[in-house]
């Protein structure tokens, strides 16, 4: 085994769980040169597709007691039995182990010895933008952390780690893991998904209560948020002003304020501190070890919601939205193209 002050690149690295951030993280670190072996279960669907990509795959406990660190990337429920029954057992001592997200260190999901580096790289993209963006040569900027410093090297081989999968060519922000679990959560609860999903969802079915044809309520509400979440994530307020209209602008910042308000606010606070004590970790790991009832109620009431059928009927006149059939598009315009030049 080798030396824990040895730089990452030369040590050994188990990737276990290979779904959306585990594949992207595996591929970006071989492609930049590191060493990177797959813990999956034996014989599953994610084992298959990591050996398909040519990685060295094996059960997740031979690939903590063979690395130097141990990138847990499973989904947040299924961590601390991951941690229990094939890290802690076999992770030696002076090892690390790092996490994409803090939730379960920071609220006691698991509770690692005093005999590692517990450290975080968490980038602030899904896993697919992680990958394509790393092949672009661009990178997913990256929130690193650590909880616990054993080695004297936890921040080194952290931020290692982000360069490893492009994080540092987006920049590299040093935090806490209570900062980042405590942000991330809120931020998906209060405005990327939670809120925003609210807010589109009523004001479809405003619209269609009044009367107007949900067909034109969708794109009103729904389809055109993407040009302008583009243009925010391009350019910030500035750019949006900058490419709306003056009576966009104007409704914007008269009529914006009146929909979210100061008792906006209030609630976003109150859902702020249920997440900051904890209340909020432990309703979803009751709903999860309970049999998720109430979340696959709520998820499939969500699905059925009128604005899923208008969509589901739009979209598929619109092909170019999905991505495989972009490529394929694009791909048979090039084939034709260099067979009219042949």
């Amino acid at each position: 085994m080798t030396s824990q002050n040895t730089p990452l690149k030369q040590q050994r690295i188990a990737v276990i769980g290979y779904g959306s951030q585990g594949r992207a993280h595996a591929l970006n670190l071989r492609d930049s040169g590191f060493n990177v072996i797959i813990g999956a279960r034996p014989n599953g669907p994610s084992f298959q597709k990591a050996r398909a990509d040519g990685f060295t795959v094996t059960d997740p406990a031979n690939a903590a007691a063979e690395a130097d660190l141990v990138a847990l990337l499973t989904p947040d429920m299924q961590q601390p039995q991951v941690f229990e029954e094939a890290i802690k057992p076999n992770l030696r001592p002076g090892a690390a182990l790092l996490f994409a997200h803090g939730f379960n260190v920071h609220f006691g999901q698991i509770k690692p010895e005093a005999v590692w580096d517990i450290i975080l790289v968490a980038p602030k993209g899904p896993g697919a933008l992680v990958r394509r963006e790393y092949e672009a040569g661009h990178g997913v900027p990256c929130l690193v952390a650590v909880h616990q410093d054993v080695s004297g090297q936890a921040l080194s081989r952290a931020q290692d780690y982000a360069h490893g999968i492009g994080g540092a060519r987006g920049g590299l922000i040093t935090t806490s893991f209570a900062e980042e679990t405590e942000t991330d959560l809120f931020g998906e609860q209060a405005v990327l998904c939670g809120g925003v999903t609210e807010l589109v969802v009523r004001g479809f079915e405003t619209l269609v209560e009044a009367g107007y044809q949900p067909e034109v309520a969708y794109f009103e509400c729904m389809h055109e948020l993407k040009l302008i979440v583009d243009l925010l994530h391009e350019g910030g307020m500035a750019k949006m002003h900058q490419f709306i209209s003056e009576t966009a602008q104007y409704g914007d910042l008269t009529r914006g304020p009146r929909i979210v308000d100061a008792d906006t606010k209030a609630r976003m606070k109150t859902i702020l501190e249920e997440i900051k004590t904890g209340q909020f970790a432990r309703e979803w790991v009751g709903e999860y070890k309970s049999g998720n009832q109430q979340y696959q109620a709520l998820k499939e009431a969500d699905l059925k919601h009128p604005i899923e059928q208008v969509g589901e009927k739009l979209r598929a006149r619109m092909p170019w939205l999905n991505p495989a059939q972009r490529a394929k598009a694009a791909a048979d315009a090039a084939q034709k193209k260099a067979a009219a030049t042949a």
